[in-house]
């Protein structure tokens, strides 16, 4: 082994580059589970889901896509009477998984490029804050096709390039306005994460990589062989807990729903609320 020394490389005396800093995926898989909130979200998932697919009909599978070390989610989507997988693919973070469910089976390894299911055997595809973190977006987007039954649907929740903040928080690093920087500045923060300062981003051991904008999804989902195209706010009732909730959140949908057949209005809103769509495959 080449040993190393001097600055700024003293962590890697002794060690390769390529060893990353030590025990990351530990690290994050343990800040994972103390920072994850105590709810997932599925209420409002199938209410939009509801508007857009009867999801009463079969196949009531489910396949939740990175889902962590706590996957609430697959529980949730297990008490409301789904078939629901999770896929992992950190080791310690897919054992993790297992034992918080304590249900055998329930949680696969797997990567988004590579996903432990049959063709057409999922009615929905879940990629909840996990399309910013795989190594390759046009394999996870045509994985996520081939397992998805004919008229099922995929749901990303991700990165959006465009949104702005007066805080600058960007929900994946802790520096202001990282979706504005430029791409060569970004890799070199992904590159100060995973070697020297992990706490950049959340402890993550695979970091966002990817930011996107509402048409950059679309196209991929086209490219993918996805037909049809859905934001959130296309889909999400008035009376939604999260929008009842807050008053300014009421207008702003209401805002919404009544500009949506303007192409201007609507792209505007996208441009701040384009990070999540719903995907539909053909039947």
């Amino acid at each position: 082994m080449v040993k190393r020394s001097g600055s700024p490389r003293g962590l890697y005396e002794g060690r390769y580059l390529s060893d990353g800093y030590p025990d990351l995926e530990q690290t994050g898989s343990d800040y994972f589970i103390h920072a994850q909130p105590e709810e997932a979200g599925v209420s409002e998932l199938l209410l939009c889901l509801s508007t857009l697919i009867d999801v009463s009909l079969e196949p009531k599978t489910v396949a939740v896509i990175g889902c962590g070390p706590k996957p609430l989610a697959v529980m949730e989507w297990l008490h409301r009477g789904f078939d629901a997988h999770g896929v992992e693919p950190v080791p310690g973070s897919a054992a993790a998984a297992a034992k918080f469910l304590g249900i055998s089976g329930r949680v696969l390894r797997g990567t988004a490029e590579q996903l432990p299911f049959e063709d057409g055997s999922q009615r929905i595809v879940v990629l909840d804050t996990v399309l910013e973190h795989v190594d390759s977006v046009p394999k996870t987007m045509s994985e996520a096709y081939r397992v998805l039954a004919p008229g099922g649907v995929l749901y990303v929740y991700t990165t959006n390039r465009h949104r702005f903040s007066l805080t600058g928080a960007n929900g994946e690093y802790r520096a202001r306005f990282f979706n504005w920087f430029p791409r060569v500045v970004k890799e070199s923060y992904v590159f100060k994460h995973l070697h020297f300062d992990p706490t950049l981003a959340n402890y993550s051991p695979r970091p966002a990589v990817h930011w996107f904008t509402y048409s950059d999804l679309c196209q991929m989902g086209r490219d993918a062989g996805f037909a049809h195209f859905y934001s959130r706010l296309d889909l999400l009732p008035l009376d939604a807990p999260s929008i009842k909730r807050s008053a300014f959140r009421t207008l702003a949908l209401r805002a919404f729903a009544a500009g949506m057949r303007n192409p201007w209005l609507r792209g505007v809103a996208l441009l701040q609320y384009g990070n999540s769509i719903f995907m539909l495959k053909r039947k």
